[in-house]
């Protein structure tokens, strides 16, 4: 069973938002796993219509096979305004409650967002992983900084940067296929993140984890 920490109350303003983050990202640990995932989660939140309604689902897959052992569906409604940066202020409750639904408690986090690839280098992925103290990773489907395109070939990347810092790394998943943002979120390291996410890329651009919890959350 995931629990979940309750290092602070949800905000309702912009700069009660960044303060969390500034107060949370010394929490974040850049560490290896201790060994292979047998199991990971994949994390996404699908909007419905402008009101701030939203589907937030979970899938947990077995990494070898990639079938779906688990799934858990949450439906909200979120107050928190759209702000660049603070998109976890909007999805994180609710992911946070499907995540405590579940009945296999996955090894690791796959985000659809960003992990320190954010401008207080605490995106979704490190909030979640914080919260839930799980090994956790950022993959997006876009770059918020600068990089040099990576070589065609699968499994090859350069590094993504942000202010000039390097903050994670442009992934090749398919040849000639637009990479994938791979992000430390918690209790990770970039090349442990990066072997997990071309484990869980067998034959499309985007995680396994990512698209099964994307297809639960647009039919739930």
């Amino acid at each position: 069973m995931i629990r979940v920490r309750d290092l602070h109350s949800w905000p309702s303003t912009e700069a009660e938002a960044i303060a969390v983050q500034e107060r949370l990202r010394p929490l974040v640990r850049q560490t290896g796993l201790d060994r292979a995932p047998a199991t990971a989660a994949g994390l996404d939140v699908a909007y419905v219509g402008d009101d701030g309604a939203l589907v937030a689902a979970v899938t947990v897959l077995d990494v070898t096979t990639l079938t779906v052992l688990d799934s858990a569906v949450v439906h909200a409604t979120t107050s928190f305004p759209y702000v660049p940066g603070l998109f976890a202020f909007r999805e994180a409750p609710a992911l946070l409650r499907a995540l405590e639904r579940l009945r296999v408690t996955p090894n690791v986090l796959v985000c659809d967002g960003q992990g320190l690839a954010h401008p207080r280098r605490f995106g979704l992925a490190c909030h979640l992983g914080v919260l839930t103290d799980l090994p956790s990773i950022g993959v997006g489907k876009n770059s918020l900084g600068p990089y040099d395109p990576p070589g065609r070939e699968r499994g090859e990347w350069t590094p993504l940067r942000l202010d000039g810092e390097v903050v994670g790394r442009a992934l090749r998943t398919r040849p000639g296929v637009k990479p994938v943002f791979v992000s430390v979120g918690h209790r990770v390291d970039v090349e442990s993140a990066c072997a997990l996410v071309l484990r869980l890329t067998p034959r499309y651009r985007l995680p396994e984890t990512t698209r099964t919890a994307d297809r639960l959350g647009r039919a739930g």
